[in-house]
């Protein structure tokens, strides 16, 4: 399968070096040859220098008829052109970066009719989503919903004086609705059997029916917790004002501070009863003033990765109680970095619209991708095809690869947590957890014939 990626900035970079990863033909272009660099030196694709929304470059015989055109160039415009031209062009499939708010908002259905557009990233927008989703989870650190809300992902941080700690998970009694389908240990992923146990500071994945998957997450919620009510964000771009306006839908207290007049003005006119600050988050005397110290959480959204850190290192140090802070980053290796000096919860801007792109690439019955662990595990949602290998056998004698577990399925609705002698059929809803390297392999057999 050949793709054409148009753009290649540090999310085109990213989708590119994901699409490379998994083995397809990938075509990289850009008008900047100086952006085109990194993808030559580093990544196995064909690069060209060129104008991505132009009929002449559509024409290029290594570009005309490819299978999949995503364009994620800093315009919404030239992205809008490339799709229509792409189409034009033989291009059966098309996915554009639109940023612009009003148009996801108010013109998603027209745009999609008429610009032949059939994925739509905002990944603003998707970082708000995923932000606000995490937040209204107490003690998590990512939650996913899949199967249209009928399975819940929920990951988090194993505390010291978690009641779950060194237990092994024979003498733990989940609740039947819940499995424990993974552990990050030292950079390696552990799928638990029965002798293996929590240990203080794993990254542990959850997964299973949305209701029993809250009420289990009450075992890793520190007794210092409190239902959310004062959210501080640093940066009233695009994320920020979007996450503000969903904080204060559910009823929580929002202060936004950003030093941008312009950006300040645009947030304080969409507030009903937060507060738009203009000023510097990085001024001490501001943050005292302002009560920093005493919110619950706060969101570091500036484009600043390393201004990001200090923030979030800045308000741990002036705050008094155990304070939550959030920061997003658009270099994935500095994930990693700042979960070691203790900010609670990293996001990468690049990888969450990636794993969208990853899922309308795959197609053949995957319906969405979670990267997870800076993108070295998978949690996948799959439709079973009919004639696929795993089809009509217990999944004990299905020979799956060992980096990959079955987590949950849904037939007809219901949901279910699969043991060895679950037998999948042809249409189920299936989600599983993979490690990247081996989704190529774990993916074909759900595939059919």
């Amino acid at each position: 399968m050949r793709i054409v990626v148009v753009g290649a900035g540090k999310l085109g970079y990213s989708i590119a070096e994901l699409l490379s990863k998994e083995q397809f033909d990938v075509v990289v272009i850009d008008h900047d040859d100086a952006q085109l660099e990194a993808v030559r030196n580093t990544l196995d694709v064909l690069a060209i220098a060129a104008n991505g929304a132009s009929p002449i470059t559509m024409d290029d015989p290594d570009v005309r008829g490819a299978d999949i055109l995503i364009a994620v160039t800093a315009s919404d415009e030239v992205n809008m052109v490339a799709c229509i031209l792409a189409k034009k062009h033989g291009i059966t499939h098309t996915a554009a970066r639109i940023r612009d708010m009003q148009f996801i908002h108010e013109a998603k259905d027209y745009l999609k009719q008429n610009f032949d557009i059939d994925l739509m990233l905002n990944p603003e927008l998707i970082m708000a989503y995923e932000i606000n989703r995490i937040l209204m989870t107490p003690a998590a650190l990512n939650v996913e919903d899949f199967a249209h809300g009928k399975i819940r992902l929920f990951e988090t941080k194993v505390q010291r004086r978690s009641p779950l700690a060194r237990i092994p998970f024979k003498k733990i009694k989940l609740p039947p609705g819940v499995l424990a389908g993974m552990i990050f240990r030292d950079h390696r992923m552990i799928i638990p059997h029965g002798d293996d146990c929590l240990m203080p500071h794993d990254n542990a994945y959850f997964i299973g029916i949305p209701e029993e998957i809250e009420a289990f997450s009450q075992n890793f919620v520190q007794r210092a917790a409190r239902k959310l009510h004062r959210v501080v964000i640093i940066g009233a771009g695009r994320t920020g004002r979007a996450l503000a306006l969903l904080l204060e839908a559910q009823g929580v207290h929002v202060k936004v501070i950003d030093k941008s007049p312009e950006r300040s003005r645009l947030m304080a006119d969409k507030l009903t009863d937060g507060l738009s600050i203009c000023g510097d988050g990085t001024d001490m005397d501001l943050l005292v003033e302002e009560g920093v110290a005493d919110a619950d959480v706060v969101i570091c959204l500036t484009e600043d990765d390393k201004l990001n850190l200090m923030l979030a290192l800045l308000v741990r140090h002036l705050s008094k109680k155990d304070m939550k802070t959030v920061v997003r980053v658009e270099r994935n290796e500095y994930v990693e970095l700042m979960e070691k000096v203790g900010v609670s919860i990293v996001l990468s801007s690049r990888l969450l619209p990636a794993s969208e792109v990853l899922a309308f690439a795959r197609r053949g019955g995957v319906v969405s991708v979670s990267l997870l662990e800076g993108a070295k595990a998978e949690a996948v949602e799959v439709i079973v095809q009919e004639g696929a290998p795993v089809v009509g056998i217990p999944l004990k004698d299905a020979a799956l690869p060992r980096e990959c577990l079955v987590c949950a399925y849904v037939r007809g609705g219901e949901a279910a947590i699969p043991n060895g002698n679950t037998t999948l059929l042809a249409g189920d809803r299936v989600i599983l957890f993979v490690q990247t390297d081996f989704s190529k392999q774990a993916m074909a057999y759900f595939k059919g014939k």
